[in-house]
């Protein structure tokens, strides 16, 4: 990967940073994306740093705007010359049952999570066609099996793993590689981030944090499928295997999984 630019969205905290502090280390070209400007600065100079790797830009702006994502790109290029990689991995979750959530929730999520991934695709694909590069999208076990209470957050994974198949397919004779990696629980901020009926911040996570996988061992996997052209990466025992059976126990899993959400602390399901 040394020498190779990589976009990676969503990259000022959690699975984004600890990516781009990865490929970093490895000699990569990057452009790291966030919509918190300062915090987005403040990460990329670390990482510079901490690196000692120069090749380091920040380009802030929401993915939910085309236009924001036309300017990272175009600034990617400008920069580097090019694009090898790029890892559409800026999203948020929710957590309300649909019946009591208001509509712009859902429209919030789905224009992060969906139209990020569409918009920042669109403008990036003839150059990662030209290179014979790397499509990655950050998606969920949520994209495999629709979750309670995060209605707008699954639609939005399933339709990003529906987008990118279907891309898959349309450039197979072009020499691009697409990946979808689902990495299950993961430490870091989505959680508390995460939209409420209202659309306010929930503040706390439901689940155990200290006891999941860290961004930094999702960076590392990332790296290592991005680099040996994976098509699927599901991480976690918890994900692989609701995955796996929910492929021949679909009515099973169905009542596994209102167990699961129903036991969080404060859960909406009654």
């Amino acid at each position: 990967m040394k020498d190779k630019v990589i976009i990676i969205t969503g990259s000022s905290s959690g699975i984004g940073k600890a990516t781009a502090e990865v490929f970093a280390k490895n000699g990569a070209k990057i452009v790291l994306n966030a919509r918190n400007e300062n915090q987005l600065n403040e990460v990329t100079e670390a990482i510079k740093k901490q690196t000692k790797n120069s090749n380091i830009i920040a380009v802030s702006g929401d993915v939910s705007i085309e236009k924001d994502c036309i300017k990272l790109i175009d600034s990617a290029v400008s920069n580097f010359g090019q694009i090898d990689v790029l890892i559409n991995n800026a999203g948020i979750s929710m957590r309300a049952l649909f019946s009591d959530v208001d509509l712009s929730v859902i429209k919030k999520v789905m224009d992060i999570n969906f139209y990020g991934t569409v918009y920042c695709t669109k403008y990036a694909l003839p150059y990662l066609i030209k290179s014979k590069g790397s499509l990655v999208g950050i998606s969920s076990i949520a994209g495999y099996k629709g979750l309670p209470a995060r209605t707008g957050y699954s639609s939005s994974k399933f339709a990003m793993q529906g987008f990118l198949e279907s891309i898959r397919i349309e450039t197979m004779k072009k020499g691009l590689h697409v990946l979808v990696a689902c990495p299950g629980f993961t430490n870091s901020n989505i959680r508390f981030t995460a939209l409420t009926a209202d659309g306010s911040k929930q503040g706390v996570s439901p689940v155990d944090e200290k006891n999941i996988m860290s961004s930094e061992e999702v960076a590392e996997h990332l790296y290592n499928a991005i680099k040996n052209r994976k098509r699927d990466l599901v991480l976690t025992t918890q994900g692989k295997l609701t995955v796996l059976l929910n492929k021949f126990f679909p009515a099973w899993m169905d009542k596994m999984v209102y167990k699961t959400f129903a036991a969080e602390p404060h859960s909406p399901l009654k």
